[in-house]
């Protein structure tokens, strides 16, 4: 073993050690996710790069994607030494970027999907209709516009994205009804008119 990592090359070297380095710290990661994830309180990410309310869930740089980088990266660079000639190594860490961005990219993938699956199993939008919310940026009348809401439900508070059929535009801070969900946006009026159609109603009757 020491005589054969003796006679690699500098470039070897270097891959090799990255690659021992960064595919010891991702099982590490890959073990604390999966302790977390029977109920444990260790923070398995310790990147705090998710973030649930954004289009895509998960920012591109996060601990796990950059040490599959180097992992993937530096075992395929290393490789790529190894069957190439001595004046082709150079290709070696064109070969070495684009595994490592293929490596970091189904590692993004992956947990962009763990967290949609994780955000299914914790809120349905749909059972929020009916209830009381606060305009927390204001919404433009007719659909003109998206604004967004705040209220707590589901033991947790949230904040969510809203519209208005109103042809007036709903304030900040002004509490309206969720009326229905339509692609994952709410759709809300003001709570006095939403209570001024109850009691005509009632007086009808």
């Amino acid at each position: 073993m020491k005589e054969w990592f003796t006679n690699l090359s500098v470039m070897e070297q270097i891959f090799f050690w990255l690659g021992i380095v960064s595919t010891l710290f991702l099982i590490v990661q890959i073990i604390l996710m999966c302790l977390s994830s029977f109920g444990g309180d260790i923070d398995a990410d310790g990147d705090g790069d998710i973030d649930v309310d954004t289009d895509s869930g998960v920012s591109i740089f996060t601990v796990k994607s950059i040490t599959a980088f180097f992992a993937v990266g530096s075992w395929s660079g290393l490789l790529t030494c190894a069957v190439a000639s001595e004046k082709l190594q150079w290709l070696a860490i064109i070969v070495a970027v684009l595994a490592g961005l293929a490596g970091m990219s189904i590692v993004v993938l992956i947990l962009r999907a763990i967290v949609k699956l994780q955000c299914n199993g914790a809120f349905e939008i749909s059972k929020i209709v009916g209830q009381q919310a606060t305009v927390y940026v204001s919404i433009p009348p007719s659909r003109t516009g998206r604004g967004k809401i705040t209220l707590n439900a589901q033991g947790r508070f949230m904040e969510l994205d809203a519209v208005t059929d109103s042809e007036n535009r709903l304030a900040v801070d002004e509490v309206v009804e969720i009326v229905s969900t339509d692609n994952e946006c709410t759709v809300v009026k003001r709570l006095e008119i939403a209570e001024k159609t109850e009691n005509s109603a009632e007086n009808k009757e």
